[in-house]
């Protein structure tokens, strides 16, 4: 149901999870670049709400290696708990290390102690989704609830983003019955090279002058191993 991959308009995503060198010194090492880059936002907190198939067809699609993959996830920033004024719903569709991401403003939901999978129904069913993204989410669940504070920047020729996540953290969630007690902290600092699909013929000579080691890693694969082990 969801839409055909594009790869005009998809990016690549480059992951560094860097456990040893100390935050402020990823960060210059970033600012040392030859290619010159610069902050360009404040830093915030960025929060998901991950959505899965009964299954975790998503998970286990990300885990075995699958070539073709998708993520559907609730993206808003700033407080953790209480009203999302501006929740986002995001779909995002992965060849290999290439991705497209369609996006949807949602309807506002309070997210406490009273929170189900009926809130967000409620929140896809206000907001005007496309048919085929209302049917895709009326399959869904919540399956991990995830924080990290996120800093930008933006290369001098502004074809190039890295941005550095810490602060990482981990919480149960599900479609009822939730406390939001069960959670973990990561101290990973994690990297990631974003650039559009044109671009990748100068990806090396950006990439290569980075002091760090490309990784595979996922958020969302992360939390659900270290919340659900018995899944690995």
């Amino acid at each position: 149901m969801f839409p055909e991959f594009n790869i005009e308009k998809s990016r690549y995503e480059r992951k560094f999870v860097v456990g040893d060198m100390d935050y402020h010194s990823i960060f210059q090492q970033i600012m040392l670049h030859p290619a010159a880059f610069r902050e360009i936002f404040h830093p915030r907190y960025v929060n998901n709400i991950y959505l899965d198939s009964s299954e975790l067809d998503f998970y286990f699609d990300n885990v075995s290696g699958k070539g073709s993959r998708k993520k559907a996830r609730i993206r808003w920033y700033g407080d953790l708990f209480g009203n999302i004024a501006k929740p986002v719903l995001e779909f995002k569709i992965r060849e290999g290390f290439l991705g497209n991401k369609i996006s949807f403003p949602l309807s506002s939901f309070v997210l406490d102690d009273n929170f189900t999978l009926e809130t967000l129904k409620k929140a896809y069913g206000t907001a005007g989704l496309p048919q085929w993204a209302y049917e895709v989410m009326m399959l869904l669940k919540p399956s991990l609830l995830n924080r990290y504070k996120r800093k930008y920047t933006l290369n001098f020729d502004g074809d190039f983003r890295l941005t550095l996540d810490t602060d990482l953290s981990y919480h149960l969630i599900g479609s009822n019955n939730n406390t939001f007690m069960q959670s973990f902290e990561s101290e990973d600092v994690i990297v990631e090279l974003k650039y559009d699909f044109a671009k990748d013929k100068k990806a090396a000579s950006i990439s290569n002058k980075l002091p760090f080691r490309l990784t595979k890693s996922s958020k969302y694969v992360n939390g659900v191993d270290l919340l659900h082990p018995l899944l690995t």
